[in-house]
């Protein structure tokens, strides 16, 4: 490729509305061009190495026996009502009406167009186990899209879905996609952890999250150094309270004047935080419901979200706790009616200080199970760094993290509302249990810039690299450009993929745009290097240059690349095999 041809210009100037340096750099070298929030063009550059990123999908998927497929972006309504993710979703879906009045959806994901795909294929015990896999459009409208590619709109996404006959096969091939996973990541160049994960809207028993660790990640993920435990934010346990034997004391009400948060109360009784019963009133679907933890601990509101199978709670407001009879800043499960979720660390600890739903008053030594009992036990807290690890009790610590991928147990949960069922080898009809795996291709591509930069610009991966040699003059001598034009002609009718710098601009403008757009190897072709027969030759992330013989110049660069790539198979213990 000719730059003198090639659409989308470098940018100089840092752009506003980047928020990270993968993000200044998608714009910067053109990669991506914004239309809208969350909707990119990918230019030339972008799209060659989305190609690249695609290609290295498809071979380890299939090389886990996937069968790759295609389906529509659209899909009737009448699909997503019988899972009841029609209601339950969003205006995260996008919604719409065709032409003849018929409710439609553009799919943010496909387990049920997949599923309805299922029970018309597939009948027979014989036929399982199998994957299909897509790479594929999809459109999420995200209230807050953010980093360029990381979390956008309309995103392309490999989506993997297997079925199986029984869980053992399902956790067998499950074990087998969480390595071809660490492949696909770690081919890209990136060193990516594995965490447990929340089900979201997917649903299913068990899920796990894909995460480059990075300072500018959106998601919040907790480690034990001690027994390698590992989850997103969402989902993190903490070692359980120990249970306190203390009797229960004598319920006694007493004055607290003013308005205080628990700190303040506490300091005022002179008792601590977590001798507090901290009560918090949530919404959800117009409903009140109370939700009690103890005072010096915080509530993680995914995970309540999910007890109450709600997305969208909320807290509610003071005139909604005056309507219910409620004084703010005084809440109390005690002798109300209300729904009501106990964290276990209320269960453990006696004699806590809750408020009077009275104002100005709170009660000492309230009790679960003697003063208030109708209640669901459940985990909710939100933990913090340095908390006990749930399996060890070693202090947890934390980090952020770019989730690039995800897989799914699903078990059942689609094929027995949808009524995909196959034939046993006992001839009854069963349900398939069925696996979900995503990849966010943009996702993969966006993280490669947050990984691989330095101050001058993108430094590659020669494996997603959109072209693999940066050729460019210096000069306008006849025999520079004939010798470049040739180069160019016959490198690239090899084979070699080669971006060919042949503008007539400034040298410092030149080499400033080849370290931009970062490609793995950078050749200069000059009167002075002519001169001695000879190239100029620069590894992208290398501050030396050296020379390269104008003869046999197409081997050597075969080889330095092939070095390249086997430099990143023998970082990775899952490419071994291929180093």
């Amino acid at each position: 490729m000719r730059l003198s041809k090639m659409i989308g210009r470098t940018v100089r100037e840092i752009p506003a509305e980047a928020e990270t340096e993968g993000h200044r750099l998608l714009i910067r070298a053109g990669i991506a061009h914004r239309v809208a929030s969350g909707i990119y063009v990918y230019g030339h550059l972008g799209w060659r190495s989305v190609q690249k990123i695609m290609q290295i999908l498809r071979e380890e998927m299939d090389g886990v026996d996937g069968q790759e497929i295609n389906m529509p972006v659209t899909a009737p309504a009448d699909l997503w009502k019988e899972t009841g993710r029609w209601s339950a979703v969003g205006s995260e879906l996008a919604r719409w009406k065709d032409r003849w009045g018929r409710d439609m959806v553009l799919a943010m994901t496909h387990e049920e167009t997949l599923t309805d795909y299922l029970r018309s294929e597939v009948y027979s015990y014989k036929q399982l186990p199998f994957m299909l896999y897509q790479i594929q459009t999809k459109f999420r409208d995200e209230p807050r899209p953010r980093a360029g590619l990381i979390r956008t709109r309309e995103f392309y996404m490999k989506d993997g879905y297997s079925c199986h006959l029984t869980e053992e096969c399902m956790d067998t091939y499950y074990e087998r996609m969480a390595d071809a996973y660490y492949r696909v990541f770690n081919r890209a160049g990136l060193d990516v952890v594995s965490v447990s994960s929340d089900n979201g809207m997917f649903g299913g028993k068990e899920s796990h999250e894909y995460m480059y660790l990075t300072p500018v990640g959106e998601d919040k993920l907790f480690f034990c150094d001690s027994c390698r435990y590992a989850a997103n934010y969402e989902v993190t346990e903490r070692q359980p309270v120990n249970q306190d034997n203390t009797p229960p004391a004598t319920l006694q009400e007493v004055a607290t004047p003013e308005r205080l948060d628990i700190p303040g109360q506490a300091a005022f009784l002179g008792v601590t935080p977590k001798e507090f019963l901290k009560t918090l009133a949530y919404i959800t679907r117009g409903h009140l419901v109370l939700v009690v933890i103890r005072g010096d601990l915080m509530v993680n509101e995914v995970k309540l979200s999910r007890i109450l199978g709600d997305d969208a709670i909320r807290l509610a407001t003071p005139e909604e706790l005056q309507a219910g009879g409620f004084v703010e800043g005084f809440l109390s499960p005690l002798g109300r009616s209300e729904r009501l979720i106990v964290d276990p660390s209320v269960t453990r600890s006696p004699n806590l200080v809750a408020g009077a739903n009275k104002e100005g008053y709170h009660v000492m030594n309230s009790n679960f199970g003697r003063d208030y009992t109708s209640a669901e036990v459940y985990d909710i807290v939100a933990v913090v760094a340095g908390d006990p690890c749930p399996l060890c009790g070693a202090p947890l610590r934390d980090a952020r993290g770019i989730e690039v991928g995800n897989i799914f147990k699903l078990g059942t949960r689609y094929s027995v509302n949808m009524n995909a069922l196959v034939q046993n080898e006992n001839g009854e009809q069963q349900p398939m249990i069925m696996g979900c795996y995503g990849i966010g291709v943009g996702r993969i591509l966006s993280t490669v810039l947050e990984a691989y930069n330095d101050k001058d610009g993108i430094i590659w991966p020669v494996t997603v690299a959109p072209y693999l040699v940066h050729l460019t003059t210096l000069g306008v001598e006849e025999e520079v450009i004939a010798c470049a034009e040739q180069l160019y002609q016959e490198w690239t009718k090899a084979g070699l993929e080669v971006l060919y710098d042949d503008r007539d601009l400034r040298p410092g403008v030149k080499l400033n745009d080849a370290d931009l757009l970062g490609m793995p190897l950078r050749v200069v072709v000059s009167r002075r290097s002519l001169a001695t027969q000879s190239l100029e030759l620069k590894e992208r992330g290398l501050s030396a240059a050296e020379s390269l013989p104008l003869a046999g110049s197409q081997a050597v660069l075969y080889q330095r690349l092939e070095e390249l790539r086997r430099q990143i198979y023998l970082k990775y213990p899952y490419l071994s095999h291929l180093s």
